[in-house]
């Protein structure tokens, strides 16, 4: 059983695709005709209208897949079943970090495909979100054990780091999807869908929102980040790597 097929439950309806994120990915992507979807999990952004091949351990995530997705097979990206060069390029979305070898994995993409798209975060910027920082800061030691964007870069030989915000009203319920809209976190189905959550003690997440929910009724929430709420995006630590 993978990660996934623990806490993976739901999946599909906290993690929809946002446009604003697909339109960079795809432009990443270039002219490439044939894409491998690499930790593709439900496919959110997987490019239309070009040759895909997703490749996902997690059966409960292949499970939820929307009819007519790419086809779909079962594997690690570390060991991915495809001859070198198979592929135009190879897409991974926030997948890397749950990859045990992650540097393996990333010589896998190099293997099968001549470019490499890659959908990665900054752990130090995500550990310094006020939801680790004031509320579960458990998640901090999880986070720093995942590789970061600036090592995956380094280990692709990046051509290029885009910087990809996170808007306000995101709908792509990723960790910090919600940091304009801090009762979402209350939810236990918005937890569900937040991997650096599900995975931390359910103690210490519940100390945390037992918190925020007290720091919301007070006011005291609103008041300490005034300065977030007008901002219309905010950099999370997402950046999005070609090699």
């Amino acid at each position: 059983m993978t990660r996934y097929d623990e806490i993976g439950a739901g999946y599909a309806l906290g993690r929809r695709t946002d446009p604003r994120w697909l339109a960079p990915v795809l432009d990443a992507l270039g002219s490439a005709a044939t894409v491998l979807d690499v930790g593709s999990g439900t496919g959110s952004y997987e490019p239309p209208q070009r040759q895909v091949v997703a490749v996902e351990p997690s059966a409960e995530m292949i499970r939820q897949r929307r009819p007519g997705a790419a086809p779909v097979v079962r594997a690690v990206a570390e060991a991915l079943p495809f001859a070198a060069g198979t592929f135009d390029a190879a897409l991974a979305v926030l997948t890397v970090h749950h990859w045990p070898d992650w540097r393996r994995g990333l010589a896998e993409l190099r293997r099968v495909a001549a470019r490499q798209v890659v959908l990665a975060y900054d752990t130090r910027l995500h550990n310094d979100f006020w939801l680790v920082r004031e509320y579960v800061p458990e998640v901090a030691s999880l986070e720093s054990s995942r590789p970061s964007a600036p090592e995956i870069a380094a280990e692709l030989g990046a051509s290029s780091v885009v910087e990809l915000p996170v808007p306000w009203d995101f709908t792509d319920g990723v960790f910090p999807a919600y940091w304009r809209r801090p009762e979402a976190y209350l939810d236990p189905a918005v937890r569900r869908s937040c991997s650096a959550l599900a995975q931390t003690s359910p103690d210490a997440v519940a100390r945390g929102m037992a918190r925020l929910r007290a720091d919301l009724e007070s006011g005291r929430w609103h008041a300490e980040h005034a300065d977030l709420l007008d901002l219309p995006e905010w950099d999370a630590g997402f950046r999005l790597i070609v090699a």
